[in-house]
């Protein structure tokens, strides 16, 4: 259950603000000492501190509470902090609501007011710890599949990846061919290495072939090998890749580009383990578990007769989906701190320690990454080295415009900044537009509405006059 601790030297009206809470359900806890507030802070026990800006009798200034704000938010900064003020200190509450503070309230107090902008901010709170219980649950997961496996520096926290790698593994000590779809940049050959690392090959040979990369008068000999004057040009013995990771495993990515004749001999290879280099009619044996990858849609490919069906029947023993960034948003900011701190401590990185700007870190999440965890490693790498400040801003991460244009087209993930968001927008969307009335309905004031507004990036559209 929430609580509400109120920090209040007056007895009287500790005692008014206890009972109205009691009416309306909301627990709470009063205290006039500073000290005790701060221990009952360190319990983890309080939801919301509502607190005075002057603590004892005849103070006027508000240095007590800012004090008191000030050594609360160092012990918890994610605890929402409600300022009650009398006129003489409301310059200092405005100070502190640009330092963090939720909001203030001039005494006397609007009781409907006090109880609104109280649950609004109690909600948030228990959806923040909500999220914190829930990324430390996949954390601890993900660290004891780390313990147990070798996931090859895989970063990730979503539900999405957790069930491919927890497949992948599952999959790894068996000898069946794996196919892993999923779009450019998402992630496949990492987890074709986490296959690898797992399997009772991993001491053995893993070679890797971009077969799209290859044009076709070239793909047969780099995989099955050619003999010296095999084709014009060919001078020496060329060893392929299937013989050269002989007891290992083959990852051959974009398997949808590989020639029909490249298929058929694949499809062999698959089937028996035989093969004939290039120019030699002699069959060679080998032992090798295949891994491939595509982007491609290989059933439209089979329809058009561009891709055999056999061969994906055989390819398809076991398919694993990596699905793009924007359908797995919790890897997001992971990813992205991941990279800033790895790229920081390059010699390239223009030096010192660097971290994500709460703007970048919002533009991040908005933004819809076409190009994946690629594109999402390219624009870090980019910020380091034109950023000029400790904090990488969106603008460096060319996200200045776009973090507010594009939106996700996965599903959403609800963290405690978009339900915000969205009762914002919802409540000016009520008062037609008016931010007054949308701040008086979320028992806000009309500046700390602003600021709220500024921070989650609500923008009011201007309507032309007449």
């Amino acid at each position: 259950m929430s609580r509400v601790l109120i920090v209040e030297d007056q007895p009287a009206i500790a005692k008014a603000l206890g009972l109205l809470f009691e009416i309306h359900g909301i627990d709470s806890v009063s205290t006039s000492d500073p000290q005790q507030a701060f221990a009952l802070v360190r319990s983890g026990e309080v939801d919301l501190v509502i607190q005075d800006m002057n603590l004892t009798p005849g103070a006027t200034a508000g240095d007590e509470g800012v004090d008191l704000f000030r050594r609360t938010r160092a012990i918890d900064p994610e605890l929402p902090i409600l300022l009650m003020t009398a006129w003489t200190s409301l310059e200092t509450a405005v100070q502190l609501v640009k330092e963090g503070a939720a909001d203030y309230l001039a005494k006397p107090w609007n009781d409907e007011k006090l109880l609104a902008t109280s649950r609004n901010l109690l909600k948030l709170r228990q959806l923040r710890k909500e999220n914190d219980r829930l990324k430390m649950e996949k954390l601890a997961s993900r660290n004891a599949l780390a313990k147990r496996f070798n996931l090859c520096g895989l970063i990730f926290e979503s539900e999405a990846m957790r069930s491919v790698v927890t497949l992948a593994l599952q999959v790894s000590t068996s000898e069946v061919p794996v196919l892993i779809t999923g779009p450019n940049g998402a992630g496949k050959e990492k987890i074709a290495e986490i296959i690898q690392a797992n399997s009772r090959r991993k001491h053995k040979p893993f070679l890797r072939v971009n077969a799209g990369a290859l044009p076709d008068e070239l793909l047969e000999s780099e995989l099955f090998g050619a003999e010296a004057g095999a084709f014009t040009g060919s001078t020496r013995l060329r060893i392929g890749r299937f013989e050269s990771a002989n007891g290992g495993t083959l990852f051959l990515d974009e398997i949808g580009n590989l020639s029909m004749a490249g298929q058929a001999k694949l499809l062999r290879v698959l089937q028996n383990g035989e093969f004939e280099r290039l120019g030699s009619s002699e069959t060679r044996r080998v032992d090798v578990r295949v891994l491939c990858a595509t982007n491609s849609d290989l059933k439209a490919a089979i329809e058009r007769g561009s891709f055999r069906q056999d061969l994906y029947f055989r390819l398809n023993v076991i398919e694993l989906y990596v699905p793009p960034l924007r359908e797995r948003r919790d890897d997001i900011l992971p990813l992205a701190d991941a990279f800033v701190e790895t790229f920081s401590a390059r010699p390239d990185g223009a030096g010192g320690a660097r971290r994500l700007h709460s703007d970048s870190r919002s533009a991040l999440l908005r933004y819809s990454w076409p190009g994946n965890i690629r594109e999402l490693h390219n624009r870090i790498h980019r910020a380091i080295l034109v950023g000029g400040t400790e904090e990488v801003r969106p603008e460096d991460l060319g996200l200045a415009d776009l973090g507010r244009e594009e939106s996700p087209q996965g599903p959403m993930i609800l963290t405690a900044d978009r339900l915000e968001k969205s009762q914002i927008e919802e409540a000016i969307l009520r008062a037609g537009g008016s931010v007054s009335r949308a701040a008086e309905g979320l028992g806000l004031s009309r500046q700390a509405l602003y600021r709220k507004m500024e921070k989650l990036g609500i923008v009011l559209e201007r309507r032309p006059k007449g």
